[in-house]
């Protein structure tokens, strides 16, 4: 049986939670704020309520090294959750960005993910890896904001 694995990054920002949810939540424009981590980056499908929102599906990356990510809650200025649709590394991948204003201002970003390890032995190493990742990507999503 695989193990599950988890993780969760927590920053703090000078940027209020309106600025950092539009930014983490509009994957098409991810590679505006996210390079060189996010090279490209697309819209596929919107959502039912919201083009971002649930449902909707974004693409991270270019050809076949890109993933698609589908979004599964969608909470203005509050929450974004997906989940990974394309074939990796790692089974049942998906992840929540959470936004809390903090007394005096600013805002606190919890990013969580989950997953399964695909090759038993792995998850170790995989949980690593997306700690370093999602962590530099919410360092981006700060800088940007903050820029605002």
């Amino acid at each position: 049986m695989a193990e599950s694995f988890s993780f969760e990054i927590t920053r703090t920002s000078s940027a209020d939670a309106a600025t950092l949810f539009a930014l983490v939540s509009d994957g098409a424009r991810w590679s505006e704020w996210a390079k060189p981590l996010i090279a490209s980056s697309s819209l596929v499908k919107s959502g039912a309520d919201a083009p971002n929102g649930v449902g909707s599906v974004r693409k991270l990356g270019a050809g076949p090294v890109g993933v698609k990510e589908e979004t599964t809650a969608y909470e203005q200025d509050r929450r974004h959750a997906y989940k990974l649709l394309t074939p990796g590394p790692v089974d049942n991948y998906q992840a929540e960005v959470r936004l809390a204003p903090r007394a005096g201002g600013g805002t606190e970003l919890s990013w969580r993910g989950s997953f399964n390890e695909k090759i038993p032995g792995t998850g170790k190493y995989a949980q690593r890896g997306l700690e370093k990742l999602i962590g530099a990507v919410a360092d981006k999503a700060i800088k940007a904001a903050e820029r605002k």
